[in-house]
């Protein structure tokens, strides 16, 4: 059994504050104002975790997370705390960290493709009214019944042009398709690419397994950049959505394990809420749930706990909150539900120490072996091992080069899909062939369809062995983009379905 982690000390009898890891997947919540220490408690809980071999994932909303790559040391607030909570064998210590990046600027690209995304979540991005949904969800069905890869934005916008286009030849088995509602969507994907989205929809996808890696015992701390990612809020909830959601779709059962496989940070949580329709905010809640038994701990963080929708936040059994400040009307009701939601201690009074609380210091109920939440104390969070603050630029290339994917998804990949079956790759093969035969020359043209689906997936291989793996390369591009040709046909040819990123969870199988 893991031992429990160290994460604070009370104020009064410095007692140590204990998370117990066979309940690491029960969740938690880090809440506080900007300023009080909310960062360092998530730095603290990803070491412990880190230590006892479990990967973690997080974003970086702000470029001062990917100091655990580094050990510590010289910071004299640091110091200080060691002192005041008396830290016997306390050691400066650095962890393995992966750095990731949406835009492929601070860390190694992260893609997914449409289709995996699914018409859900891309209505969401989109910002799509239910028509408008309706008609993607269709598109996507008629891609699926022809066999027709959506892998990234070029691939949707000519099926939905190819929609478009024969509407009425579709309108009796998918209903009506109007002009207008492509068009709304056309304009939608438009600013989505003039945001950067089509540097995050393509391949090589993300395989979930680069992210559940250790090294040395510890296990990899996988940091996302996500300051750039923050002014398209809607991609980045969404992304991390899909995300977790494909962690619950692909994971087996595992009960309540010793310890976590995985835990998963969202930071800025307030932003998967915003403007959520009510069906997705209880699928959400549906997910965070049941995630739970797949190993997988999801700790929200966000400066105020009413960001988070009561059916979440009922599911959040592990709680840090650092101070609030009573100044509004809103403050004043967050500090009372703040208080409200810890189990009382009759030698605290709680709605009045959320106010008093300094820098570093938090209120913190955890669970106990029971799973019930332990009273709330009034504690010091310990300093983390790691550098407080952010890496310089030699050490983030340093970081990139050793990592353990270096090289596996640097390269993007754009093989046949459906925007050149659809637009004219093929012919125009079919063409170079026919010019070929005219001048003498033996040669075998190329079917009009593809070969087939067989076909398809044998000229896929070819073309993905010819792809060129950077020299620094532990697993070839071409190997990663054979891994993603794989799931990217289970997902598009195999399923045969209406896909929703929370295909399972609406009911529906992927």
């Amino acid at each position: 059994m893991a031992n429990p982690f160290l994460i604070a000390r009370t104020t009064d009898t410095n007692a140590d504050v204990l998370l117990l890891p066979k309940l690491g997947n029960r969740h938690g919540l880090i809440t506080g104002a900007t300023g009080t220490g909310k960062t360092v408690s998530l730095q603290v809980l990803a070491e412990g975790f880190s230590r006892l071999g479990v990967p973690v994932f997080m974003a970086d909303v702000k470029g001062d997370l990917t100091g655990l790559s580094q050990a510590g040391g010289g910071n004299p607030r640091v110091t200080d705390r060691v002192k005041l909570l008396g830290l016997e064998g306390y050691a400066n210590e650095a962890f393995p960290v992966t750095c990731w990046d949406v835009f492929g600027e601070q860390g190694h690209p992260l893609r997914a493709t449409i289709a995996e995304m699914g018409p859900l979540l891309l209505s969401r991005i989109l910002n799509l009214n239910d028509t408008q949904a309706g008609v993607l969800t269709a598109v996507f069905k008629i891609a699926d019944d022809r066999g027709l890869l959506l892998l990234d934005l070029k691939d949707l916008r000519a099926m939905l042009a190819h929609a478009g286009e024969n509407a009425k030849e579709y309108l009796l088995r998918y209903g009506n398709i109007s002009g207008a509602s492509i068009g709304a969507i056309q304009r939608g994907l438009l600013t989505l690419e003039s945001q950067g989205g089509e540097k995050f929809f393509g391949e090589p996808a993300l395989n979930l397994a680069d992210l559940m890696q250790s090294v040395d015992g510890k296990g990899v701390i996988n940091i996302l950049a996500a300051d750039k990612l923050l002014n398209s809020p809607r991609l980045y909830a969404t992304f991390l959505l899909w995300l977790l959601s494909e962690l619950f779709e692909t994971l087996p059962e595992v009960g309540d394990p010793e310890q976590p496989r995985l835990v998963f940070f969202f930071d800025e949580a307030h932003l998967l809420f915003n403007d959520a329709p009510p069906e997705l905010k209880s699928r959400i809640e549906q997910v965070v749930r049941l995630v739970r038994s797949k190993g997988v701990g999801v700790y929200f963080v966000t400066q105020n706990p009413l960001d988070v929708p009561e059916v979440v936040l009922g599911q959040l059994g592990n709680r840090i909150q650092h101070a609030l400040r009573a100044y509004t009307p809103r403050d004043a009701e967050a500090v009372r539900t703040a208080a409200s939601t810890f189990r009382p201690n009759p030698k605290l009074n709680t709605e009045q120490a959320i106010t008093e609380l300094a820098t570093g210091e938090a209120l913190v109920s955890l669970l106990d072996e029971k799973g019930r939440p332990n009273p709330v104390e009034r504690a010091w969070m310990i300093p983390p091992s790691s550098r407080i603050g952010p890496i310089s630029p030699a050490e983030r290339a340093a970081l990139l080069k050793s990592s353990l994917v270096a090289g596996v998804y640097d390269q993007s990949v754009d093989r046949e899909s459906a925007y050149e079956q659809l637009v004219g790759r093929v012919a125009g093969r079919a063409g170079e062939a026919a010019t070929t035969a005219d001048g003498g020359a033996a040669t075998t043209p190329a079917p009009a369809d593809g070969g087939g689906f067989f076909g398809k997936v044998g000229d896929m291989i070819g073309d993905l062995w010819n792809s060129k793996p950077t020299p620094r390369s532990r697993q070839s591009v071409g190997e990663a983009a054979v891994k993603s040709a794989a799931h990217a046909i289970g997902s598009e040819v195999g399923r045969r379905v209406v896909r929703g990123v929370l295909g399972s969870i609406f009911g529906g199988k992927r």
